[in-house]
């Protein structure tokens, strides 16, 4: 695989990492479902986006910068978007995953540094993603769900796990392999049921 290709394939996962929070934000500011939706998703991805930009400007990875700095504006965007459209009753989830969950590289730091919590962050990724899987497999409506996200964070994962393999890089194996299925569980999910209600039918009962 050439140098070109490969680094093209970088700058699309860059750009992937850090819009694929748009158009879930834009959808809860539009319609203000948070149907299917999870605020502990919420609040551990404004965390980890946290971390990679500490990250990247600790080690002088200029590159994460920008994409992590918007990342975690957008993230926070659907914080204040999810509370308001779901009430107050939310924000201990949301705190869960932004100061528990989202938490979980910093023994790293304190043990290893920079460079062993820059492993931990990434091996993170799946750990990031499984609420948003709970809470889209739970949820008996997906209104609130945008599909543009979840079709970029699958390829985002896909790229990375590609690349982890290219470079034989464990952390990039783990959060590629990881976050290529979450996404595609939500992904199968949606296709499934799309943004209606979902009915579970019982022996005797009709669905509407």
């Amino acid at each position: 695989m050439t140098a070109v290709l490969v680094t093209s394939m970088l700058v699309v996962a860059n750009v992937m990492g850090a819009g694929m929070a748009y158009p879930q934000a834009a959808r809860l500011v539009r319609q203000r479902s948070t149907a299917g939706v999870s605020g502990v998703w919420a609040g551990v991805s404004l965390s980890m986006n946290l971390w990679w930009l500490a990250y990247g400007l600790a080690e002088g990875l200029w590159g994460l910068v920008p994409v992590s700095a918007i990342a975690a504006v957008l993230y926070g965007v659907i914080i204040v978007a999810y509370v308001r459209a779901a009430g107050p009753s939310t924000i201990p989830g949301v705190a869960v995953g932004l100061f528990v969950l989202g938490m979980a590289p910093l023994p790293f730091l304190l043990v290893g540094g920079w460079r062993v919590a820059g492993l931990a962050i990434g091996l993170c990724y799946g750990m990031q993603l499984v609420p948003a899987v709970v809470a889209a497999c739970r949820s008996h409506e997906l209104e609130g769900l945008a599909p543009s996200t979840w079709i970029m964070a699958w390829i985002e994962a896909v790229i990375w796990l590609v690349y982890g393999l290219l470079v034989l890089d464990p952390a990039l194996l783990a959060g590629g392999a990881s976050g290529t299925i979450m996404a595609a569980v939500i992904l199968t999910r949606l296709a499934v049921t799309g943004h209606r209600p979902f009915r579970i039918v019982r022996p005797g009962w009709a669905v509407a």
